[in-house]
């Protein structure tokens, strides 16, 4: 249901799905154990976001002088600039905060975004920076992250990080990396093969980040918008229950992409020989059957991360989820199979699959990686990264 949320989302373009503070402390963490210094004297940008009640904004803001942050901007989209029929567009209201504030405005609170900044200023004179020295103004335009605006933000940024409108994925992403910044941002782990995507991961100027790889990510929503009754009661039985303001779900396939290091991507698999797997594979693909080689490119199919052979000298087509252990000083990633020219399937690799039975869109030619597993059976196997091992035994 997860996955399904995700795509209804997307086609309502109901972007609002609101972070929490654990995962952001989570993954923030990871870098700040590799590198205690990763944000001193730094320049944080966190766009796309609402700094009013941010939890982005309330944690960079709590620990501005641990983390030894030079400045922190944040930039909220205008309420009207929202896509039309959705909660956070047609129920929004200001807040205290900004209607007793002596700037502001009735038409510029729908129609501009809003910047909040926490520098060396010590608003209230209490000799720290936290949240109270923010200090905030209306955006010129509606704060867009793709305006001229913002974008001269993200030119003064170090770090951008956030989690970008979903349905934006793809040309937030180009945007980001045009900045030339670090960044961690929230994403669809499905989003690895994306053509805009792949190729940062292949060249490791992006990767997986070092949490929420394997569990389920928790999001704040608008009241009023739509929330599958399981994964309702998921987010609460994780600690979420629902609030006056808030709903919460919980997305399954969300992760942080990021080019920021972090010590699990320098953690090799521990992986046994090809011998040791046949061998003792708990994996019955694997044990006592060995490998097979694809029937349209010069590689085997491994189906599973923890069975990849520690010897093999050759390419090997794994599951995606590899990506989330990738270890670049263990491996080298050779391409993605969508992506990676085969020889085709043949005429009798075709006739053989639809022969036993199976059902699918494929024909003399089709460039999917395939194989005939150890019955003889055809497989056309999930889609595959292509590895080859760096290490030596």
């Amino acid at each position: 249901m997860a996955k399904e949320n995700l795509t209804a989302a997307k086609a309502a373009k109901n972007d609002e799905f609101y972070t929490q503070w654990a995962d952001i402390e989570r993954e923030m963490n990871a870098y700040l154990e590799y590198d205690p210094d990763v944000f001193r004297d730094k320049v944080v940008l966190l766009p796309c976001d609402d700094p009013e009640w941010s939890n982005f904004t309330k944690f960079f803001a709590l620990h501005f002088m641990d983390f030894g942050l030079k400045k922190l901007i944040s930039t909220s989209l205008a309420p009207d600039a929202k896509p039309a029929k959705t909660p956070a567009r047609d129920k929004y209201a200001p807040t205290l905060f900004e209607l007793e504030d002596p700037r502001f405005d009735p038409t510029k609170t729908r129609l501009n975004g809003k910047l909040f900044v926490l520098d060396s200023t010590d608003v209230d004179a209490d000799d720290t920076i936290n949240i109270d020295d923010l200090h905030w103004s209306y955006l010129e335009g509606d704060g867009d992250f793709r305006s001229a605006e913002v974008t001269d933000l993200r030119d003064e940024a170090d770090f951008i990080i956030t989690n970008p409108p979903f349905s934006l994925f793809r040309e937030f992403l180009v945007w980001l990396v045009a900045g030339g910044t670090q960044f961690a941002v929230i994403g669809n782990s499905n989003a690895t093969t994306y053509k805009e995507v792949f190729p940062l991961i292949q060249e490791n100027r992006m990767w997986k980040g070092a949490t929420g790889n394997t569990t389920d990510m928790v999001f704040g929503v608008p009241k009023g918008a739509g929330v599958a009754e399981a994964d309702r009661l998921k987010a609460e039985k994780l600690g979420y229950p629902s609030t006056e303001n808030y709903d919460f779900t919980r997305l399954g396939n969300s992760c942080w992409f990021t080019n920021v290091d972090h010590g699990l991507r320098h953690e090799p698999l521990q992986l046994m020989t090809e011998a040791d797997n046949v061998k003792f594979s708990r994996h019955k693909e694997i044990r006592g059957l060995g490998y097979r080689g694809y029937d349209n490119y010069d590689a085997i199919e491994v189906p599973f991360v923890d069975a990849i052979p520690n010897d093999c000298e050759g390419v090997m087509g794994v599951p995606i989820t590899f990506l989330d252990r990738y270890d670049p000083d263990q491996f080298e990633i050779v391409g993605l199979s969508r992506y990676t020219k085969t020889q085709g399937m043949s005429k009798e690799f075709v006739d053989a699959y639809y022969a036993s039975g199976q059902t699918g869109q494929i024909s003399e030619g089709h460039p999917d990686l395939c194989y005939y597993d150890s019955n003889g059976r055809p497989v056309v196997p999930y889609m595959r990264v292509l590895v080859r091992r760096r290490e030596t035994l």
